[in-house]
């Protein structure tokens, strides 16, 4: 059985700085239009915006909430939630207490149906005269009902004015101004169900157009735009599904989108509308690209082209090796591929083309070719790549070393791990380990004695974690203490000592308790405060509360003017 959402809840799911302030929202009566139905309650907060939430009154597994504003946007349950929760648990007490029936939503609409119609109309007349989206979605109802025609020229001047910025709109102000666009989205949607699909085509490109413009006015952080975009680019292609225009119509018209859309709303066009275009429209698609494509002078990549360019041309270059692709050419897309070498990895590309194709000496050929190129610190990829074919053909010396190169370009525990992986296959590990081990000595001693003022100090970090993972917490110790290591695994260290070695990890939260304190920032006081907790359990586990107590004094003395940090720390018992 479902429980009703409750004070105690209420409390639970708001932090802290949210419930004094919900509560003071709800008794100075901020929470209006609070409707409850078929579960889900909805409400409006008034302050210095008026937003509006939703929730649902069981507190089962199905139990959500959502709220207009910023910090709601961000899944937070905000002082709104708050205030509209207490507003409801309190009007559900009243109404048990007076053991008077709850009006709902359901109550309303039971009760309408009893209406006559010319009642009826009265009161939506006299709401839309009040509510500026009723009246508008009333008024496209009513201009589809009496028109004898499309009424394109209404359609853009209404689709301009809902995505009209008048000026930036704020972050704040994002998620309303997404919300009225979005109604006009869904008229436009509607109108595929009747008989003005191909209309649709062209308001869904024009809306498009618009949509673009407003993004660049505003603060579209949470991607609410981005999303109005992508339900516009599908009602286009539904309409064209629905309608089948002229392909080679349609080819020019979708080709000049994906070119130059301004956000990339038709990116990857000519593969998601291949269906609807067919043979014939492919075949004008290709035309077209080809006739682009040949404008582009030798030497120029995706990359390189001029400033305004760029993004035509790295466009073009996707549109190209995809019609490859769906015409299943192996040496069309590669002769596209081979346009741009610019880099190690666009050889590796070519590669993996030709391992796909099942011709392995190709694939090899370029994967080699990538190499000779590119021999410095080239694409970690390729290498793998390179190794993982030198090992089908039994030249495993050959793999190791270009695995190898790879660890020492960039020393990590994940390259080392790949670096055992590729060395086990022939049993070779004890021999890369050790040499491996002697690089790492003598490059990290090396940085160390380089390393100035402004450097980051990564320490032995590489070295200790690879010995933890290598499950030798003793040698990942040792090469903490003699080179430092980065916080996390001093953490990491400090919890594996913590049974054996005790006051070791005592010594390590120590050590960053008073650098967290420096940051003078709330959430720092709180991480130190969990480290002086850790150090507590130990100290008490080893009845020296004594000592522990004396560090807290210490502490207290210390950082007295730091006033938030002292009320945390009076906490601790």
């Amino acid at each position: 059985m479902a429980i009703k959402l409750d004070m105690d809840m209420a409390m639970q799911l708001a932090p802290r700085r949210a419930r004094e302030r919900g509560r003071e929202y709800f008794e100075d009566g901020q929470v209006i239009d609070l409707a409850e139905r078929k579960g889900l309650l909805i409400a409006k907060v008034e302050g210095s915006r008026t937003y509006t939430v939703k929730m649902t009154s069981k507190a089962d597994q199905n139990f959500h909430y959502s709220c207009t504003c910023p910090m709601g946007a961000e899944g937070e349950f905000c002082k709104h939630c708050v205030a509209v929760a207490l507003a409801w648990i309190e009007g559900r007490e009243v109404k048990q207490t007076k053991n008077a029936k709850e009006i709902g939503l359901q109550d309303i609409e039971t009760y309408l149906k009893t209406l006559d119609l010319s009642i009826l109309v009265e009161i939506l007349m006299e709401q839309a005269h009040r509510d500026e989206t009723l009246r508008r979605k009333l008024f496209l109802k009513t201009a589809r009902a009496l028109s004898s025609g499309f009424d394109f020229a209404y359609w853009k001047r209404v689709i301009k004015e809902a995505f009209d910025t008048q000026g930036f709109v704020n972050y704040h102000e994002a998620s309303s101004f997404t919300d009225a666009a979005s109604q006009t989205v869904d008229d436009i949607d509607e109108l595929l169900e009747g008989r003005c699909s191909s209309e649709v085509i062209s308001l869904a490109e024009y809306a498009i157009e618009r949509a673009g413009t407003a993004l660049e006015s505003m603060d579209d952080s949470n991607g609410e735009m981005g999303e109005v975009l992508n339900r516009l680019q599908n009602i286009h292609f539904k309409a064209c599904r629905k309608v089948k225009p002229d392909p080679a119509r349609l080819a020019k018209r979708l080709f000049h989108l994906e070119l130059n859309s301004q956000f990339d709303e038709f990116y990857g066009a000519v593969k998601t509308y291949a269906p609807i275009l067919g043979k014939a429209g492919l075949d004008a698609y290709r035309n077209l690209a080809n006739q682009e494509w040949a404008k582009i002078p030798p030497g120029v990549n995706r990359w390189n082209a001029r400033e305004k360019q760029s993004h035509t041309v790295y466009r073009l270059f996707h549109i190209m090796e995809t019609l490859a692709e769906l015409s299943g050419d192996v040496e069309q897309l590669v002769a596209i591929k081979k346009r741009d070498l610019s880099s190690a990895y666009n050889y590796l590309t070519i590669a993996e083309i030709y391992k796909k194709a099942g011709n392995r000496d190709k694939a090899l050929e370029w994967a080699e070719a990538g190499i000779k190129a590119f021999p410095e610190r080239t694409d970690a990829r390729l290498r793998e790549f390179l190794a993982d074919e030198y090992h089908r053909r039994k030249r495993h010396e050959e793999a190791l070393n270009l695995i190898s190169l790879n660890f020492v370009d960039y020393l990590s525990l994940d390259r080392y791990q790949q670096l055992k992986q590729h060395a086990d296959k022939t049993d070779a590990w004890p021999f890369w380990r050790e040499k491996m081990m002697k690089y790492m000595q003598t490059h990290l001693t090396k940085q160390k004695k380089e390393i100035n003022r402004w450097s980051y100090d990564p320490g032995y970090s590489v070295l200790v974690e690879i010995f933890l993972w290598e499950k030798n917490p003793e040698a990942a110790w040792e090469a903490a203490n003699a080179g430092g290591c980065s916080q996390a695994i001093w953490m990491k260290l400090a919890a594996i000592r913590g049974q054996d070695y005790p006051m070791d990890s005592v010594g390590i939260y120590r050590k960053f308790v008073g650098p967290m304190i420096e940051q003078t920032n709330n959430q720092a006081y709180e991480d130190a405060i969990q480290l002086i907790k850790k150090i507590q359990a130990i100290m008490n586990r080893l009845g020296k509360e004594n000592i522990f107590s004396g560090y807290v004094t210490e502490l207290r003395t210390k950082y007295k003017a730091k006033r938030n940090f002292i009320k945390l720390l009076d906490q601790i018992r």
